[in-house]
């Protein structure tokens, strides 16, 4: 359990739960079944919540599983969810199915990664963009938003990098808003001070205009001599129970043209 108590008291943490989303004691007592004057007692100290009360709050609040660990123990009381590794006995099953699908998702490319980028699993059609990419990228533990946005990684492969960069600095600015992660943070500030390379210019300045009414917007990579596109879509897990498995998401990649479905079937075939 990597969780540790805090010497703040629940009442300040469930307040700045609160506030970041951005709710009003009265909005989260009627959320939660309770009445403002209780929330208000809560945040200030002068009432100590039952278990079930902070879980209660962090479930309205949708607090990230690790903190309301964080949460339980700052009111005294036990933590609930373990975070197990993931070679842990405990995860074999999950590990098994995170397998199979990412091997019946082939030739089409789909990884795992954990809540700071980490890559836990990733299939052959991964392995097939990472080609050529120096051994200080791909040394474990490899880190996806650092392969991306390097200047010697997959950046300069990519077709549409300023668009994609600014899809990806705005996703983990997102989550940087919905949790509190130091290491996530780091991560972001590092990858944003990358710099762009050179020839990765606006989407006016491209020579190969798009020939598809594209429904979403594309990862344009260069691979072997010719460009392919895909549509990324990110799934979690509902429910968890466990640490590690709220943080793990499963991206995978979707042919975004007829062109680049045909390349990856040829591949495979």
């Amino acid at each position: 359990m990597t969780t540790v108590a805090t010497d703040t008291g629940v009442g300040p943490l469930l307040r700045g739960w609160r506030e970041r989303r951005r709710l009003s004691q009265l909005e989260l007592a009627l959320r939660a079944d309770s009445s403002a004057r209780h929330i208000s007692f809560v945040e200030t100290g002068r009432s100590r919540p039952s278990e079930e009360m902070v879980l209660r709050l962090a479930e309205h609040l949708e607090v990230p599983v690790r903190d309301r660990n964080a949460l339980l123990l700052a009111a005294g009381y036990a933590p609930r969810f373990t975070e197990s590794p993931m070679d842990a006995p405990l995860l074999d099953t999950l590990r098994e199915g995170i397998g199979m699908l990412l091997a019946g998702y082939e030739p089409y490319p789909a990884l795992v990664v954990d809540g700071s980028y980490t890559v836990v699993a990733a299939n052959e059609g991964i392995g097939m963009l990472l080609t050529g990419l120096p051994e200080h990228l791909l040394t474990p533990p490899l880190n996806a938003m650092r392969i991306t946005l390097h200047p010697e990684g997959l950046a300069p492969r990519i077709r549409n990098l300023r668009e994609w960069r600014g899809h990806l600095l705005h996703q983990m600015e997102r989550q940087i808003a919905l949790v509190r992660s130091e290491s996530l943070r780091a991560l972001y500030e590092e990858v944003a001070a990358y710099p762009v390379p050179e020839g990765a210019g606006d989407p006016a300045d491209r020579e190969d205009p798009e020939p598809y009414p594209y429904f979403a917007l594309p990862l344009r990579i260069e691979h072997d001599g010719r460009v392919l596109s895909f549509v990324s879509s990110i799934s979690t897990f509902n429910t968890p129970l466990d640490v590690t498995v709220a943080e793990l998401a499963i991206e995978t990649f979707l042919p975004a043209d007829p062109e680049t479905v045909a390349y990856l079937r040829s591949l495979k075939g």
